[in-house]
């Protein structure tokens, strides 16, 4: 198989699939190229309302494939920078599935993702002290936002692997699985997602991500009181039903 980004779109959920097994499905700089635009597409199709990144077969991302990069040269890696903030710009959830290694940029992707589940034989480490390479601020800021300073100085300092566990206790993983209970998981959680508003989502999202403006405070609000979401969950909730929400940035 050639390596590639497979993906595709049901019940609401785009998943994209790092497929490259002869190399544990390391990210070639076609791959790394290729992610923004297919995100893009994502972000811009109101059918689409989670997106799930994971690894064909038993590995999520074993990093970027060197010999691809140094191909590359310099501006190679500046691209798994460039899919790295597209995917944390995503504007709606994203969840990364993970079995086995997720190391160096595959662990990069993972961070970037919203919410991180993982199978018990999960394996964590990022990587560019092995290499000589320096890890872009955003992905350092990043990462010390998930896990703190001192965790993420040990990953980056060490380059050394952590496993399941402790990546949950740390706060780099949101949740683990036994052994084959991951795609059950992530199913019935992003069913969930689909089904809660959008227009929250979005807002929450956009909060998170830093210091809030308080013009974008008045700005989601006012969607809030033009979309009908609120109306709808309330009254969803007086009736004892499940809320039918039906905005999208496209009906906005």
């Amino acid at each position: 198989m050639e390596p590639c980004l497979q993906h595709g779109c049901a019940d609401g959920v785009a998943t994209v699939t790092i497929a490259n097994p002869a190399k544990r499905n390391a990210m070639t700089a076609a791959m790394w190229r290729e992610l923004p635009g297919l995100l893009a597409r994502y972000a811009a199709d109101p059918s689409v309302r989670a997106l799930v990144l994971t690894g064909a077969g038993d590995t999520f991302c074993a990093g970027a494939d060197i010999s691809s990069l140094t191909e590359g040269g310099p501006d190679s890696r500046e691209l798994a920078i460039a899919a790295e903030e597209a995917l944390a710009a995503f504007p709606k959830p994203t969840l990364a599935a993970v079995r086995g290694y997720c190391v160096g940029g595959g662990c990069q992707l993972a961070a970037a993702c919203d919410l991180r589940f993982a199978e018990q034989d999960a394996r964590f480490g990022i990587t560019p002290a092995r290499l000589g390479i320096v890890y872009g601020p955003g992905s350092t800021r990043r990462l010390v936002d998930l896990v703190g300073p001192a965790t993420a100085k040990y990953l980056l300092f060490s380059a050394e692997l952590i496993d399941a566990e402790r990546a949950l206790r740390t706060g780099l993983v949101d949740e683990v699985l036994p052994a084959g209970g991951l795609d059950k998981r992530v199913a019935e959680f992003t069913a969930v997602l689909t089904a809660r508003s959008q227009l929250t989502q979005a807002a929450a999202k956009e909060f998170a991500a830093g210091p809030v403006d308080p013009a974008r405070h008045a700005y989601w609000t006012r969607r809030m009181d033009a979309s009908g979401e609120r109306a709808e969950g309330v009254a969803a909730f007086l009736e004892r039903r499940e809320p039918r929400f039906t905005w999208t940035p496209a009906t906005d």
